[in-house]
C-alpha cells in the first residue's frame, strides 16, 4: 500500500505562509522543503528560549566498575588540562561522578564561546598534547556519549564556586516540538523555585540527542533536598507546572552527582 500512497500527494504542509502539498516520499525521507521548515523551526525556537552567548558540551562516560580509580585520574589530567590552558577557547564548567541512578557514570560540562569557540578549541586540542591525555582514560571506558546544548536566557549557568552537598542533574526528554511550550510553563514556575535552592544551569540540546532538556541543582545533603522539594509543593502555580511539564515529556531521570576534586563547581 505504501508504494502506491508515496505517488499521491495527500498531506499539506504550511511554509513560508503558503499551503504547499509533500508527498508520503517526501515525509518519509525528507524533502527539501520539509526539511528547510524544521530547520527554522528548531532556528526560532532556539534564538527566543536560548541565552545565545556559549554552547555547552555534556561528555558522558560509563567506567568499567573495576578501573575507577584509574579513571579519575586519568580524566583530572585531561579535563584539568584543558580547563588551564590559555589557548583554548573553552572553560570546564565541571566534572561530577554519578552515585544515584546510572552507576559508574562521570558527567563533564564544557563551556565554548558559541560554535566558533567549539570549532577552534577541538582542532586544538587535535594536534596537542591533550589529544594524548583523552586517549589515556580511553581504555577505561565502556562507552561515551556527547551532546552541545544551550543555556535557557532566564538560567545562566553559574560560576565556579565551592559550596559542598550534592548535585542534582535532571533530563527531560520532549515530545519534538514542544520545547517553546515547556520553556514558557517550566520558567513562570521555577522563579519562585530558585528562593529555595542554589540553581546550577538549565540547557536545551542543540546537538546529539534533540529535543532534551537538562537542569542541574545544589543541595547541603538528599535529606535537604527532600525538604526544600516538599517546600516547593507550597509555592502558588508549582504544583500546575509540573502537570504542564510533565505532559509535554516522554520520559523524565534524576541523577545524584558528587563532584571530582578538580571541578570548579563543588
Amino acid at each position: 500500500m505504501l508504494p502506491s500512497l508515496a505517488n499521491r500527494s495527500i498531506h499539506k504542509v504550511a511554509l513560508s505562509g503558503a499551503r504547499r502539498t509533500i508527498s508520503v516520499q517526501s515525509l518519509l525521507h525528507g524533502s527539501p522543503e520539509a526539511k528547510k521548515a524544521g530547520d527554522i523551526e528548531i532556528q526560532q525556537h532556539s534564538r527566543i528560549v536560548a541565552r545565545g552567548k556559549y554552547v555547552h558540551g555534556f561528555e558522558v562516560h560509563r567506567v568499567q566498575p573495576g578501573a575507577l580509580d584509574e579513571y579519575k585520574a586519568a580524566a583530572e589530567k585531561y579535563y584539568a588540562g584543558i580547563k588551564d590552558d590559555p589557548q583554548l577557547h573553552v572553560k570546564l564548567t565541571g566534572s561530577w561522578e554519578t552515585v544515584v541512578g546510572q552507576q559508574d557514570t562521570f558527567v563533564h560540562i564544557l563551556e565554548y564561546e558559541n560554535y566558533a569557540g567549539f570549532d577552534k578549541t577541538t582542532a586544538l586540542i587535535r594536534t596537542s598534547d591533550h589529544a594524548k591525555a583523552y586517549k589515556a582514560l580511553l581504555p577505561y571506558v565502556t562507552s561515551r556519549s556527547s551532546q552541545l546544548t544551550q543555556e535557557f536566557a532566564f538560567f545562566p549557568t553559574a560560576p565556579p564556586h565551592a559550596q559542598g552537598g550534592i548535585f542534582e542533574l535532571r533530563s527531560y526528554q520532549l515530545k519534538p516540538g514542544t520545547l517553546l511550550e515547556w520553556e514558557n510553563a517550566w520558567r513562570r514556575g521555577i522563579e519562585a523555585r530558585r528562593k529555595f535552592v542554589a540553581p546550577i544551569g538549565a540547557w536545551f540540546s542543540q546537538v546529539g540527542r534533540l529535543h532534551q532538556v537538562n537542569h542541574m541543582w545544589q543541595y547541603p545533603s538528599l535529606e535537604a533536598r527532600k525538604e526544600l522539594r516538599e517546600k516547593a509543593w507550597q509555592i502558588d502555580g508549582w504544583a500546575e507546572t509540573v502537570s504542564k511539564t510533565s505532559q509535554l515529556a516522554t520520559h523524565m531521570d534524576s541523577f545524584i552527582l558528587l563532584p571530582l576534586s578538580y571541578s570548579p563547581l563543588k
